[in-house]
């Protein structure tokens, strides 16, 4: 069983930069793929980011080259930092952590286990 717990998340304009954590407590954190999703009221949960446990990244589209994903092994921690924010970007952020291990799967939700409560971005123009 995992446990994870997201923080870092706020107001800030366009332009600016936020970094979200996620602590997990648990065993094994090392073997499993680690992923970011976000969701806006009333929208589909959709993918952001991911980290198999080998390392290998992924992300969506629209954060590719603004986003970055890593992870602390030693800390059970896995970090968004998030620069360039847009308006779009707008959502409560969650982390997830599974058994995803194909470049489709780590993007799907059914590749997780394990969910955080979220975190709110709000990000003004």
């Amino acid at each position: 069983q995992v446990q994870l717990v997201e923080s870092g998340g706020g107001l800030v304009q366009a332009g600016g930069s936020l970094r979200l954590s996620c602590a997990a407590s648990g065993r094994a954190f090392s073997t499993y793929c680690l992923g970011w999703f976000r969701q806006d009221p009333g929208k589909e949960r959709e993918f952001v980011a991911a980290m198999r446990s080998g390392g290998g990244t992924y992300y969506a589209e629209s954060v590719e080259g603004r986003f970055t994903i890593s992870r602390n092994n030693a800390a059970n921690t896995v970090y968004l930092q998030m620069n360039s924010l847009k308006p779009e970007d707008t959502g409560v952020y969650y982390c997830a952590a599974g058994g995803a291990r194909t470049a489709v799967g780590v993007k799907r939700i059914g590749g997780y286990d394990y969910w955080g409560q979220g975190t709110q971005v709000a990000v003004s123009s």
